[in-house]
C-alpha cells in the first residue's frame, strides 16, 4: 500500500528535506584530497546533532548487523552503502557517493550526491553528468497521472543511450514514517506500467549507474555494494513530492 501524505505530513517532510539538504551541502563542501570518509561522517554526525534531528542510517538494519554510521560513503567502484573509515583517504581522481538520511518529527528524508575529488578523466566526468541527468529525467517523469514505470523508463533510457548500465538489483523507494516504504522505484522498466502516480506520494528516486557491467556484489562487511568488474559507479538521489504540476524536490540543495 502506497501511503498518501496529508498536508500536515507534507509540511513536516518539507522541513526534513530542507534540514537534510543543508547538512549534506556542508559535508560535500569538505570533500577534497587527503580527507578520510571517517572525517566526513564525523562532520555529518555533528551537524545532525546540532540540527536536532536523528541520523536515519545509523543503527539501521537487522539486530547485530546495524549500519554503524550516519553517512554512506561509496568511493569509485563502490555503488552504495560504503562504510566510513579512517583508512579510506580520498585522492585526486576519486569519486565519492555521499548518501544521508535524517528523521525529523517522525518523518524521514533521504538524498545522495556523487562528488569528484579534484579533476576527473572525461569518461568519469560523463558518468557523473549522465547519472545526475538520469535523476532529473526521472523527476521530470514523476507527474501526477503518470505511472511509476514512466520514471523507471526515463532513467534507464537516458543511462543506456549514453553507454552506461543501470544497477537493477537496487531501487529507490517510498519514504515517510519509515525510511523505506512502498513502492519500490526501479531504475529500469517499461512506460505506462506500475501504479499510477497520485498527489501526496513521496518518493526517493535514486539512479545508480555503472561505467561497465550492471552486475554488483556485496563485500565481506555485509554492507558495501561494489561493481563486479571494478568499474566506477555514480549515485544521485532526491526525495520528491508528487503534486498537480511538476514534482517538488524536498531535498533540493540551494
Amino acid at each position: 500500500m502506497i501511503h498518501i501524505k496529508t498536508d500536515k505530513e507534507i509540511k513536516i517532510m518539507r522541513q526534513a528535506g530542507k534540514i537534510l539538504a543543508d547538512i549534506l551541502n556542508k559535508v560535500i563542501s569538505k570533500v577534497e584530497p587527503g580527507v578520510s570518509t571517517y572525517n566526513l561522517n564525523e562532520l555529518a554526525e555533528d551537524l545532525i546533532k546540532k540540527a536536532g534531528v536523528k541520523a536515519a542510517f545509523k543503527g539501521f538494519g537487522p539486530q547485530g548487523h546495524e549500519f554503524p554510521a550516519a553517512l554512506c560513503t561509496s568511493v569509485n567502484q563502490e555503488v552504495v552503502h560504503g562504510i566510513p573509515s579512517k583508512d579510506k583517504i580520498l585522492k585526486r581522481g576519486d569519486i565519492i557517493g555521499i548518501d544521508c538520511g535524517v528523521k525529523f518529527k517522525g518523518y524521514y528524508s533521504d538524498m545522495a550526491k556523487t562528488i569528484p575529488v579534484g579533476k576527473l578523466d572525461l569518461k568519469t566526468e560523463k558518468l557523473l553528468a549522465v547519472t545526475r541527468e538520469c535523476l532529473e529525467k526521472g523527476i521530470g517523469a514523476a507527474n501526477s497521472g503518470n505511472h511509476l514505470g514512466d520514471i523507471s523508463n526515463a532513467i534507464q533510457t537516458h543511462a543506456e543511450k549514453n553507454g552506461f548500465s543501470v544497477v537493477k538489483t537496487l531501487t529507490g523507494h517510498g519514504v515517510g514514517k519509515e525510511l523505506h516504504e512502498e513502492p519500490s522505484v526501479f531504475n529500469y522498466g517499461r512506460p505506462e506500467t506500475g501504479p499510477r502516480l497520485k498527489n501526496g506520494m513521496v518518493l526517493a528516486l535514486e539512479p545508480m549507474i555503472n561505467q561497465g557491467t550492471e552486475e554488483v556484489k556485496t563485500k565481506e562487511d555485509g554492507w558495501t555494494i561494489v561493481t563486479m568488474d571494478g568499474s566506477f559507479s555514480a549515485h544521485f538521489e532526491h526525495t520528491i513530492l508528487i503534486n498537480d504540476s511538476e514534482a517538488e524536490i524536498l531535498t533540493r540543495i540551494k
